[in-house]
């Protein structure tokens, strides 16, 4: 379930939901599973997705979004394909993020949840196991973060897709890891291993108030691309780091012991096995002691 800060429920309803039910639960469904996870069909939805046959299915999705035109850089009626609205850029003056230097903003628009690295580093998601490790495939940087926290932001087809650095800082290095697509819905986290076998890119960052963090974007179901800023030099809180193009996806923040802690109520509804919605911006976490 997804709920927002009170802890109230958020509709939440899975665009196709029916027929990710009929792949992931259904034996003949899960036949298909090889080809709709493929990079390939990925791509070529993504080619369909950036011509102008799709731009009806702009207009369509904007409306049932209830994306507001006058939040938006570009007008909608200029949009030339689905990927040019799906991947739209806000005004600088809609788009807000928490200035407080102790406090960790949202990178996205997102469903959140916090999870513990314990000794084993293994963070359950709808009830699939994970560990530092097998997202960052590699044992060595795993280490850095024991007994850190791993938040979680599952980004659905319906939010915006660009996402933030949310704090000042420099890009240590990054990585390509590639992989197949799976979605990234409730639907398939707790039956497939989807965070260390979708296409990813992680990113060592190293901040002014929280370290260093492991920010890594993680590729879903006919997502043909993560596209990142990789700027070279500093970064600034709330400067865009990069955007996803079609499809719902996910960004894993990793923090090493003692440089954070999820606010109380993200914590409790993770704790409850429950998402919470939050904004751009809003914030998630904080450092130790500091309210």
């Amino acid at each position: 379930m997804t709920v927002d800060r009170a802890g109230n429920p958020v509709d939440d309803r899975q665009e196709n939901a029916r027929f990710l039910n009929f792949l992931y639960g259904n034996p003949a469904g899960r036949l298909l599973l090889k080809l709709f996870t493929s990079r390939f069909l990925s791509r070529l939805v993504g080619r369909y997705m950036d011509s102008r046959l799709s731009v009806g299915r702009a207009r369509k999705c904007m409306k049932a979004y209830g994306v507001d035109p006058a939040e938006l850089e570009k007008d909608p009626a200029a949009f030339r394909s689905f990927n040019d609205f799906f991947t739209r850029k806000k005004k600088p003056d809609c788009l807000h993020w928490c200035a407080e230097p102790e406090r960790f903003p949202s990178p996205a628009d997102s469903r959140v949840t916090a999870h513990r690295l314990d000794g084993t580093q293994a963070f359950p998601v709808k009830g699939a196991p994970y560990t530092a490790e097998d997202l960052l495939q590699s044992k060595e940087e795993a280490e850095s973060f024991r007994n850190g926290w791993a938040l979680v932001f599952r980004l659905a087809p319906s939010d915006y897709h660009r996402y933030i650095y949310p704090d000042g800082g420099k890009e240590r290095s990054f990585e390509f890891l590639p992989g197949v697509l799976h979605t990234v819905s409730p639907v398939a986290t707790g039956k497939i291993p989807v965070f260390h076998r979708n296409c990813r890119e992680k990113t060592f960052l190293e901040t002014d108030h929280f370290g260093l963090l492991a920010y890594v974007e993680v590729g879903a179901m006919m997502v043909g691309k993560i596209c990142n800023a990789h700027p070279g030099g500093r970064f600034e809180r709330g400067d865009e780091k990069g955007y996803f193009a079609f499809g719902g996806s996910t960004i894993v923040v990793l923090f090493p012991a003692g440089t954070a802690e999820p606010d109380e109520d993200i914590l409790r509804n993770s704790q409850a096995g429950n998402e919470t919605y939050v904004r751009l911006g809003d914030p998630v976490a904080h450092i130790p002691d500091s309210h």
